[in-house]
């Protein structure tokens, strides 16, 4: 049997942090099944490692791939839980600063 993928729930990233969240922090999955993901994700770290050429990039395809499917109406539920996890994010760091 071969291990599970880094990152699963069955095998943990060194860096996961699911375990470390304080009860009420505020956090967003975004799961392999969502065809954006590697690809949000690898958009992450091009980002945190300063790397704004291929971040511009990945956006470019991004943006691409989002492009040929039809977008979710702005009325979605999800859409905007989406927004609402943001701005909770944001609300939760300005009070919970080191």
């Amino acid at each position: 049997m071969s291990k599970a993928p880094i990152g699963s729930k069955a095998n943990p990233s060194e860096f996961d942090v699911v375990g470390k969240l304080a009860d009420d922090e505020p956090y967003f999955v975004i799961r392999a099944n969502d065809p954006l993901s590697s690809a949000l994700v690898e958009l992450h770290a091009y980002i945190g490692a300063g790397q704004a050429g291929a971040a511009h990039n990945k956006l470019a395809e991004i943006m691409a791939l989002t492009s040929a499917r039809a977008p979710r109406p702005a009325s979605s539920p999800k859409y905007r839980e989406t927004f609402a996890i943001s701005l909770a994010m944001e609300q939760w760091r300005e009070f919970n600063q080191d």
